[in-house]
C-alpha cells in the first residue's frame, strides 16, 4: 500500500496514487447500499487539479440510514484499508465534512449528508451517480463581521503590546490582517474562507499590506506592523461603508499609535 524510500521514510502520495484513491472511494460508495448519491467536489470537478490537491468527494445518505453509523463504517475503512493517521469533522450543517490525512500525507475530505439535502453548494460539483436537488450557493460573509473582527482584534492588539505579550500581538496584528484581506476578496469577488483568494488579489493590494508583516517580537517592531496593518485597511472599510469609515478612522489611528 505504502511505499518505502531507501531511508525507510514513507513516500509522498503521487497523483496516480490520488486518482486510484478517489476510483476506489466512489466504487465503494456505489456498492454501499446506505449512499444514494456521490459527487467529485473541489478543483477536481472543476478541471484545476494540480499536484498538491486533495481528494474531495461528497454523498448523499439514505434517509432510513443512521448518518453516525455511515460515518463510523467509512472511518473505520479510511484506517483499516488506507493508513489514516487522524481525521476532524467539520461540520457546516446538515453536512458533516470528515476530513483524513493519510500516512502518505494526502488529505482526503468526505461529505456526508441525508440524500433530500444532497445539492451542490458550489460550482465545484460533478454529480457521479444518483439525484443531486437544485443548487444553492452558500451566502457569503457580511462586511459587517469582517469590519468588527479588525476593531476588535486592533484593541487586543494594543493591550497584547502594553501586557508584554508579543507572541499573542502578532496574533492579533495578523488576525487584523486576514480580517482587512477578506474584506478586499470581498470587494473583487473572490473566495474569503481559508484565505483562498488572497493570492489572486491585484499587486499593488499585496504589497500595501506586505508591510504589516511582523519581522521580529520587539515592540517598536509590532506597533510598526500594527500602524501599517491600521492605515491599509481604513480604505477598504471606506469601499463598503464611508459613514462607518468616518467614525471608525481616528479611534483605529489612535488605539495602533503606541504609547
Amino acid at each position: 500500500m505504502l511505499e518505502r524510500g531507501a531511508d525507510g521514510v514513507t513516500s509522498m502520495f503521487t497523483p496516480d496514487d490520488r486518482s486510484r484513491l478517489r476510483l476506489e472511494l466512489l466504487e465503494r460508495a456505489a456498492h454501499d447500499h446506505r449512499i444514494r448519491a456521490a459527487a467529485i467536489t473541489g478543483s477536481h470537478a472543476l478541471g484545476r487539479e494540480d499536484r498538491w490537491s486533495d481528494i474531495d468527494l461528497a454523498f448523499g445518505v439514505d434517509e432510513q440510514s443512521s448518518l453516525a453509523d455511515v460515518l463510523a463504517a467509512w472511518t473505520a475503512f479510511m484506517y483499516g484499508s488506507h493508513a489514516a493517521l487522524h481525521h476532524l469533522d467539520v461540520r457546516r450543517d446538515p453536512w458533516i465534512y470528515r476530513v483524513f490525512l493519510l500516512a502518505n500525507t494526502l488529505q482526503v475530505d468526505l461529505a456526508f449528508v441525508v440524500s433530500s439535502d444532497f445539492r451542490p453548494l458550489a460550482p465545484s460539483f460533478r454529480l457521479v451517480f444518483g439525484e443531486a436537488g437544485k443548487s444553492e450557493d452558500l451566502p457569503q460573509p457580511s462586511p459587517s463581521e469582517f469590519i468588527g473582527y479588525v476593531w476588535l482584534y486592533a484593541l487586543h492588539a494594543r493591550s497584547c503590546i502594553a501586557r508584554g505579550k508579543p507572541w499573542q500581538a502578532e496574533y492579533m496584528i495578523s488576525a487584523i490582517r486576514d480580517s482587512a484581506l477578506a474584506l478586499v476578496c470581498l470587494r473583487h469577488n473572490l473566495p474569503v474562507v481559508y484565505g483562498r483568494g488572497f493570492d489572486e488579489l491585484p499587486d499593488g493590494v499585496l504589497t500595501r499590506f506586505g508591510g504589516s508583516l511582523v519581522g521580529h517580537l520587539e515592540d517598536a517592531e509590532l506597533w510598526r506592523a500594527f500602524r501599517i496593518v491600521t492605515a491599509a485597511v481604513l480604505p477598504e472599510i471606506r469601499h463598503f461603508d464611508i459613514e462607518l469609515a468616518g467614525h471608525l478612522e481616528s479611534a483605529l489611528t489612535e488605539i495602533s499609535q503606541g504609547d
